[in-house]
């Protein structure tokens, strides 16, 4: 059986128990060298082979895949994504190179990146008043974005943005962004390699953005975030409102 599993952002703790344990299993690992954290591997078995894709091609990696699978019947295969691998991961090529081979596998769910910039800003992006949108999207590059989903577009919603991939156009993110609608002074954060020992968090404004990431010499591994929801104001939850009546309590008043 093969199985893709999201490796999480980083901190190795953060991989699910499901995950963990198809890697303590697998015979064979084919993990993401350049972005999943290598002390994740030590969960593997002493025989287990181990090969970094981030010097493979996707023929090269079904290949070896396929191979395995032919050569012992009870091989266990781990793909091994950073973050989710449903999030960026390049997996639907993958998964129908599989289906066209007739080989089995599974999807093991992880937690992604977007997930551990929250968690390490102590900061939730669903806030009442503010916004219940989040944006999961990225600034085109090599890879071409929908002509619907350029950025200036998606940022007239004013939601909660995360930005992924585009740290290197800072500079084209920040004018697209406010040509889109957010105010110069939408707070936004950049967060450097999320739950990893070495993360890094700057906080400004939007139109400080480019400068931010300059100035610090950040050029990968980081996530933009950009919307209100960094700020301090927002309306109460109903959810936990004495004056607030559902299904599971009375309202007290």
């Amino acid at each position: 059986m093969i199985y893709f599993v999201g490796a999480g952002p980083g901190d190795a703790e953060l991989i699910t128990v499901k995950g963990k344990r198809l890697l303590a299993e697998a015979d064979l690992v084919i993990y993401a060298g350049s972005l999943v954290n290598p002390e994740l591997l030590n969960t593997c078995k002493k025989e287990t082979t181990i090969l970094d894709s981030a010097k493979m091609t996707l023929e090269a990696v079904i290949k070896t895949m396929t191979d395995a699978n032919r050569l012992q019947e009870s091989c266990t295969i781990v793909r091994l994504h950073t973050g989710d691998p449903s999030i960026y991961g390049a997996i639907r090529e993958q998964m129908d190179r599989l289906d066209a081979a007739g080989l089995a596998y599974e999807v093991v769910p992880g937690v992604s990146s977007f997930c551990g910039v929250a968690a390490a800003l102590k900061k939730e992006y669903t806030l009442p008043d503010v916004s219940q949108t989040v944006i999961l999207t990225r600034m085109e590059g090599r890879t071409p974005m929908p002509p619907k989903e350029e950025l200036s577009l998606l940022a007239s919603h004013q939601a909660t943005m995360v930005i992924f991939l585009s740290v290197s156009l800072a500079k084209q993110v920040q004018e697209r962004l406010l040509s889109g609608g957010y105010q110069e002074e939408t707070p936004i954060a950049v967060v450097y390699k999320a739950t990893w020992p070495d993360e890094k968090i700057y906080r400004g404004y939007l139109n400080q953005l480019a400068q931010l990431i300059e100035s610090h010499h950040i050029t990968k591994t980081a996530l933009i975030v950009v919307g209100e929801f960094l700020g301090d104001t927002y309306l109460r939850s109903k959810l936990y409102d004495p004056t607030f009546n559902h299904m599971f309590r009375e309202a007290s008043q």
